[in-house]
């Protein structure tokens, strides 16, 4: 097929010359599709967004959370959907992801570029994630967290109003994974979140993973 072996020809190219194409998102800017090595990833104009560091990022997490393979999961920001490539291909999970992102255009380019298409086991929405929570009525097993605008997650996500109703989403026994910040100078947002709830959440904060982000990880008690 002409797409197939365009796609391999690109894939081919991009170990002498990495290929980049720009698209215009009214909420995240410049987006950058590019194949390099032989990968495709998505980035921002000054950060990567799916399958390059952030990847790694919260496939780091994810090692660090013990989680059954049928687990109901939420994911707020969805972005290009590497988090979904690695629960599946490397984590094995077999259960439904309810998959949260707020820009149509990072949507599409999920299905699009990296294949990401619901089916009985993955529903996207698109909707702002602080909206879905408040209004929120199920309950799941694992709650993955990566909200960043650029380099920055919007504050109203640290927020112990949002937190509150996000606890109440958590499965007794439940865990979240917090990507919560790049190169954090000042983390007393996060200590004031695991300050609030030591009954409810007992929590991890894991700095400077992979030489760059802060993630939180919590379990419901």
């Amino acid at each position: 097929m002409a797409t197939s072996n365009t796609r391999n020809m690109k894939k081919i190219v991009s170990y002498i010359w990495p290929l980049t194409k720009k698209i215009q998102s009214k909420i995240n800017g410049t987006l950058e599709i590019t194949w390099m090595n032989g990968k495709k990833v998505l980035d921002s104009e000054t950060a990567n967004y799916s399958y390059g560091s952030l990847q790694r990022v919260l496939d780091y997490g994810l090692s660090k959370i013990y989680f059954d393979s049928k687990a109901s999961i939420l994911l707020l920001g969805m972005g290009g959907g590497s988090v979904i490539d690695t629960l599946r291909n490397r984590y094995n999970h077999r259960g439904h992801i309810t998959a949260i992102e707020i820009d149509p255009i990072i949507i599409q380019l999920a299905k699009d570029e990296f294949y990401i298409t619901e089916n009985k086991n993955l529903k996207i929405i698109a909707e702002d994630a602080h909206r879905f929570v408040i209004n929120c009525k199920n309950t799941y097993d694992l709650i993955i967290m990566d909200l960043f605008i650029d380099l920055k997650v919007p504050e109203e996500f640290y927020k112990i109003e949002f937190w509150d109703q996000l606890i109440k989403l958590m499965k007794p026994k439940g865990n979240v994974l917090f990507n919560a910040g790049i190169q954090l100078d000042d983390d007393s947002d996060l200590q004031s979140l695991i300050a609030n709830y030591p009954k409810e959440i007992e929590f991890h904060l894991h700095d400077n993973v992979h030489g760059t982000n802060t993630l939180l990880i919590g379990r419901k008690k």
